[in-house]
């Protein structure tokens, strides 16, 4: 009774009371009714090459061991294998386009879609994308089919109910619910992750099949699963509708992904690196290198700059800036906002069509050779060779790099905890060119003497610029 009173009490007063979540249905029944046809199940064959004739280890005749691998191994035929794996997908146009993951249909001989009442048909690959592990298949079906469609994921919160649909273990369509528990999720599977995380429970077969909200929206693909086990254990990851939207458009269209490209490698803002470049903020992308030629280089970025802003939408890390641009209209000019040396500039580029990495040059063969340790650095737990030929060919270095290599590095000290290697060549310490190791321990000094936390370095590992900051204790 004094709860009721002091609600009353609450209310009287013009509190502000909090909004309500949307309460769990009472069932899943008429929405799984309705979105259950628009998944299928997909089935694929793949013929493997038959082992090599000696793939059974060689063993002196007569030895003991002959009939152990024998019963081992097994009979070894010298036929091909065929071998069948199984997903889901949901169709999105009542043509016949279904939707999936690529890792699904990866490597397939045949393809086969198995509708809700029955049907099979056989399906062919419009195109797929490895970088976010999508694939658009078509089928010819006699009558149109029903479809789903794409909502915005972007409107998901966490906590938001979500059902599952997927075949998971080859017998039939299953429907599972649960919450949103996570949103941009890194997972390392791509360069453009980011994944809805669900406790949706989601297996193996379920790849493909889509996560559908309260209103029937596809708002994610099942895409991967964590699990020390090989079974649901309430971690499961879906590809994000706007991003997949727009992946399968292209893949319509053009039978692959068209990306926007500007030419830039890119790092995330660390606090030792924001002091070294007299950053107040550690929001953004950091510029670590400049493709010569490219859009960002004509439109003047330089390694240094922090990227805040694209066409604008704002750049809140490094892994945004990829998404950002790769979604830009190929030939669009943008805005892009930049801090450089903590002042606010705006410059006009055009996006190009995202191409292969070309190869990094390793340098040439020469006969290794001694390197003279240099001790100067130990604070920072570094050693020091000038970029000689020797050098060059005993870490594969590049005959256009340039700068001071590392030689050694002393575990536990602030270089490993930056996981700075043997091979590594400085290029620039605080934003000035190095070219021998006394130029690397004259700036480390300076910086030292000036006060500095932590020693800015621009580093070229394997033909990739980074920035590190190291800290001076």
């Amino acid at each position: 009774m004094r709860a009721f009173q002091s609600l009353l009490a609450l209310f009287a007063l013009g509190v502000a009371m909090p909004a309500w979540a949307r309460p769990a249905p009472d069932s899943f029944a008429d929405l799984a009714g309705k979105l259950l046809p628009t998944v299928v199940n997909i089935s694929t064959s793949q013929t493997l090459k038959a082992p090599p004739a000696g793939a059974m280890p060689q063993l002196p005749p007569g030895s003991p061991l002959e009939d152990l691998f024998k019963n081992f191994l097994g009979p070894r035929p010298n036929t091909p294998r065929h071998v069948t794996s199984l997903g889901s997908g949901f169709i999105i146009d009542a043509s016949g386009y279904i939707v999936t993951n690529n890792h699904v249909i990866e490597d397939s001989d045949q393809i086969t879609v198995s509708l809700q009442d029955g049907t099979q048909m056989p399906a062919k690959v419009v195109g797929r994308d490895t970088k976010t592990d999508i694939a658009l298949l078509k089928v010819v079906p006699k009558k149109p089919l029903p479809a789903t469609h794409f909502g915005d994921s972007e409107k998901t919160r966490i906590g938001d109910w979500v059902i599952a649909i997927g075949d998971p273990f080859g017998i039939g369509s299953t429907v599972t619910a649960g919450i949103v528990s996570a949103r941009n999720r890194n997972i390392n599977a791509g360069p453009y992750d980011d994944f809805i995380q669900t406790d949706a429970p989601i297996n193996r077969g379920n790849s493909g099949g889509p996560l559908f909200d309260m209103d029937g929206n596809v708002i994610g693909i099942n895409s991967q699963i964590y699990t020390p086990s090989g079974g649901s254990v309430g971690i499961g990851f879906a590809i994000p509708a706007n991003l997949a939207r727009e992946v399968v458009s292209q893949l319509r269209q053009f039978g692959m992904a068209r990306r926007g490209w500007i030419g830039v490698r890119i790092q995330p803002v660390t606090p030792e690196i924001a002091e070294g470049l007299g950053l107040s903020t550690t929001q953004g992308a950091l510029v670590n290198d400049v493709t010569q030629g490219g859009p960002a280089a004509k439109a003047g970025l330089v390694s240094g700059d922090l990227i805040t802003g694209f066409d604008g939408k704002p750049v809140p890390d490094d892994r945004a800036l990829p998404r950002i641009v790769a979604d830009t209209p190929i030939g669009k000019a943008v805005n892009i906002e930049v801090l450089r040396k903590s002042r606010k500039q705006t410059l006009k580029i055009t996006v190009l069509k995202l191409a292969d990495d070309a190869k990094v040059d390793k340098g040439g063969k020469a006969p290794p050779a001694p390197v003279k340790n240099q001790s100067k650095l130990a604070q920072l737990g570094l050693s020091l060779g000038m970029l000689d030929a020797a050098t060059r060919a005993k870490f594969k270095i590049g005959a256009a790099v340039q700068g001071v290599a590392v030689t050694a590095v002393d575990p536990g000290s602030p270089a490993a905890e930056k996981n700075m290697r043997p091979g590594d060549v400085i290029v620039e310490v605080a934003g000035q060119a190095v070219k021998t190791p006394d130029d690397v321990t004259k700036r480390v000094d300076a910086d030292a003497k000036a006060g500095k936390k932590a020693a800015l370095m621009l580093i070229n590992r394997d033909g990739d610029l980074q920035y590190l900051g190291l800290k001076l204790n």
